[in-house]
């Protein structure tokens, strides 16, 4: 299938959601054509690096489609990158240059149950994904806040549980939602488990996932959003090295 040819789209909304979390919404003309039904698809933006004077490319999860526009949460860290200075500076009436939408990460449909985790970097496609989820669905979702006023009102199935996990310092600490997630009970049936996080947190959960749960990717999607302390070009780098270490 052939690349979307990238779009320029109008900032026409700005609001906090939580403390640390930032919704920026674009529309406008350049979203004409835009394909329907992308809520937790990924963009890539294309934003200024004012330390290296070029434009970089930064992925982002597409928090909610609507018809003409869409919304695009920013976590909100200490250490500013291209895209959360360029979300904290943005006005409505701005315009910035995406690329995508690329396809959506979902859990399986036809689970028995459902175990959900990540951090606030993967909350917008959990939030998504729980959305999506039949009403009947059960299971649980672990998910790591930077602090308790970070914790939101997600819509989600009735006997599907979300367990909240506050660490001040994300990135840091990665034995708090691991640990919780492996007090997590283990129901039976197939599940479906989707787990997106910091790097070192990914490869600690997938060793669990796989070695002591026996998952394999009939039933299990898990990624890392970012490494600790270096930039997303480097992130990519740190992953493809990971992949190579663990197909060989």
């Amino acid at each position: 299938m052939a690349r979307p040819e990238p779009r320029e789209l109008d900032v026409i909304g700005k609001a906090q959601v939580t403390p640390n979390m930032l919704r920026i919404t674009l529309g406008g003309p350049g979203l004409a054509g835009f394909p329907a039904d992308q809520t937790s698809a990924y963009i890539k933006l294309r934003l200024p690096d004012s330390e290296t004077g070029r434009d970089v490319v930064r992925t982002y999860t597409v928090r909610t489609h609507r018809q003409s526009e869409i919304d695009v949460d920013f976590a909100l860290h200490e250490d500013c990158g291209p895209a959360t200075l360029w979300a904290l500076n943005t006005r409505i009436g701005d315009r910035i240059t995406i690329g995508g939408p690329g396809p959506r990460k979902l859990v399986h449909a036809d689970a028995d149950w459902y175990l959900l985790v990540g951090d606030m970097t993967a909350l917008p496609a959990i939030s998504g994904n729980l959305e999506m989820l039949p009403g009947t669905a059960k299971g649980t979702a672990v998910i790591e806040v930077m602090d308790e006023a970070d914790i939101q009102d997600l819509k989600k199935p009735k006997l599907l549980d979300i367990e909240w996990v506050v660490n001040p310092h994300p990135g840091e600490d990665s034995h708090l939602l691991v640990d919780r997630v492996k007090s997590v009970t283990w129901a039976a049936g197939n599940p479906s488990v989707w787990a997106a996080c910091e790097f070192s947190a990914m490869r600690q959960l997938r060793d669990y996932f796989r070695s002591e749960r026996g998952l394999d990717s009939g039933n299990l999607y898990i990624s890392s959003y970012w490494k600790s302390g270096i930039n997303e070009d480097s992130h990519k780098l740190a992953k493809r090295e990971d992949a190579i270490a663990l197909s060989g």
